[in-house]
C-alpha cells in the first residue's frame, strides 16, 4: 500500500478528495435514491443500498485503471455524447425538483418495501447511470493523474479509492440521518422549500456547467 501511495502526488489527492466531497454534497441520483430508501424504509435499506452504490463506484474504478477512458480520447464524439446526455440528465432532475408539485431529496415518500438483493441492484444501477460519477471517472479523475511519476493504473487506483471512502462515508452519514433530517423539515415547510429550489438551482447549473464544458478526456 505504501508502494502504491507514494506514487500519486499529494497534491492531486487532495486536489481529488475535494472535488469528491463537493459532488457528493450536491444533490444527485444517489443522493436522491438513497435518501428515499433510508426514509421509506429505514437506515437499514439505505445501507444496503450504499453498499449496491459503492460497487457501482469500483466498475468504474477499474474501468479507469484498464484505460478504458482512451477510448474516449481515441472517440472524442463518444464523450462528448455521454457528457450531453448526463447534462440532459441532470436538467430533468432540476426540472422534477423545481417545476409545481416536484418534491425535495428528504420529502418523505410512500414507497413499497423492496428486498435486499434489489436494494442493492438499484443502488448499484443508480450509481452506474448516475452521468455525474461517469464525468467524475472518465474525464476528471485523469486529470489529476502525472504520467511523469509513472505507475499509471496505480495513481488512478489510489485516487478513486480516495474518491469511494469519501462518497461512501458522506452517503452513509446522509443514509443513516435522512429520516431525522426529513423530520426536521417536515415540521418546517418553509426550509423544505427552500430545500427543493437549492437543489434544482445546484443540478440546473451543473448540468449547464457540464454542457459548455470543452475539456476533453484526457486518457489514463
Amino acid at each position: 500500500m505504501d508502494a502504491l501511495t507514494s506514487a500519486v502526488d499529494p497534491h492531486a489527492m487532495l486536489g481529488i478528495a475535494a472535488v469528491a466531497l463537493g459532488m457528493v454534497l450536491t444533490p444527485g441520483p444517489n443522493m436522491i435514491y438513497l435518501v428515499s430508501r433510508s426514509i421509506a424504509q429505514g437506515r437499514r435499506a439505505g445501507l444496503l443500498s450504499l453498499i449496491g452504490v459503492a460497487a457501482g463506484f469500483l466498475v468504474y474504478l477499474g474501468a479507469v485503471t484498464v484505460g478504458v477512458a482512451a477510448v474516449f480520447t481515441v472517440v472524442p464524439v463518444l464523450y462528448t455524447a455521454i457528457k450531453l446526455a448526463g447534462a440532459g440528465y441532470l436538467l430533468w432532475l432540476a426540472w422534477k425538483a423545481v417545476k409545481p408539485g416536484g418534491a425535495a431529496v428528504f420529502a418523505p415518500q410512500q414507497l413499497p418495501p423492496d428486498p435486499p438483493r434489489k436494494l442493492f441492484a438499484m443502488g448499484f444501477l443508480t450509481c452506474l447511470l448516475n452521468p455525474k460519477i461517469a464525468i467524475m471517472y472518465l474525464s476528471l479523475l485523469p486529470q489529476f493523474v502525472n504520467p511523469e511519476r509513472g505507475h499509471v493504473a496505480a495513481q488512478s487506483l489510489v485516487l478513486g479509492l480516495t474518491q469511494i471512502a469519501i462518497a461512501v462515508t458522506v452517503n452513509g452519514l446522509i443514509a443513516v440521518s435522512a429520516g431525522s433530517i426529513a423530520s426536521f423539515l417536515n415540521r418546517r415547510p418553509a426550509w423544505l422549500r427552500i430545500q427543493r429550489y437549492a437543489m434544482g438551482t445546484v443540478l440546473g447549473g451543473l448540468a449547464l456547467r457540464i454542457a459548455a464544458d470543452r475539456a476533453k478526456a484526457v486518457a489514463v
